[in-house]
């Protein structure tokens, strides 16, 4: 599979139009910022497709170090907590609203803890054939604590969600994630962002979409 500018800005137009429409589409202000998930990812890629221009010339850096910052930024910080919060403001349930209001914790602590990182340690980001590759000198003591509660941040509320077939969505971002751990190892940031974003335009059919016993995103 390759990875192009072409790739990153294609999407980021495409997620852009969709999530414009999802917002559209939300008929109550619950709905806004999960419906604005695919947009969100629009703007994600595009700010990799600028990555993808800018890197091969070394008169851009300052260009190249925005873009990766605010790549990052998404991926890292916003993620973790943009998803939980906007699966929570759709949850009528007040047994799973205090489970998703404990992974909306998750989601706060792994961000700010990222954001920490983003800002205080050296990232480096080059183009390695087909893919872009961040390399972060963040601690490695805390590795698999951090890849825990992304996981339960980002992934875990979509299971958990009581709006039918949501756990679909969340069943597919987990395995695009797997299939980026094992063969895409030293590009798994990229690549299952790329993935995860393009599986986003789901979205656009769960708003408005009506849970069995009661209306739940809608």
């Amino acid at each position: 599979m390759c990875f192009s500018a072409t790739a990153s800005f294609g999407a980021g137009v495409v997620l852009t139009v969709i999530g414009i429409a999802s917002i559209k589409k939300a008929p109550q202000k619950s709905q806004i910022m999960f419906a604005s998930i695919p947009l969100v990812f629009g703007v994600q890629q595009i700010a990799e497709g600028v990555l993808w221009v800018t890197l091969p010339n070394p008169d851009l850096i300052s260009t190249q170090k925005i873009a990766t910052v605010t790549f990052l930024l998404f991926a890292q910080v916003i993620w973790p907590i943009w998803v939980p919060i906007s699966v929570l403001l759709l949850e009528k349930r007040n047994a799973r609203k205090t489970i998703q209001r404990i992974l909306v914790g998750a989601g706060i602590l792994v961000g700010v803890y990222l954001g920490y990182c983003l800002i205080t340690f050296n990232v480096e980001t080059k183009i390695v054939g087909y893919h872009i590759s961040y390399r972060q000198d963040y601690p490695v003591s805390l590795k698999y604590f951090v890849i825990l509660l992304y996981a339960s941040s980002t992934i875990a509320p979509l299971f958990l969600s009581n709006i039918k077939r949501m756990w679909i969505l969340g069943l597919s971002i987990a395995i695009s994630y797997i299939i980026a751990v094992l063969f895409y190892e030293h590009y798994v940031l990229s690549v299952w962002c790329f993935f995860a974003s393009i599986m986003s335009v789901s979205i656009y059919l769960l708003v408005g979409h009506k849970n069995d016993k009661e209306v739940s995103v809608s």
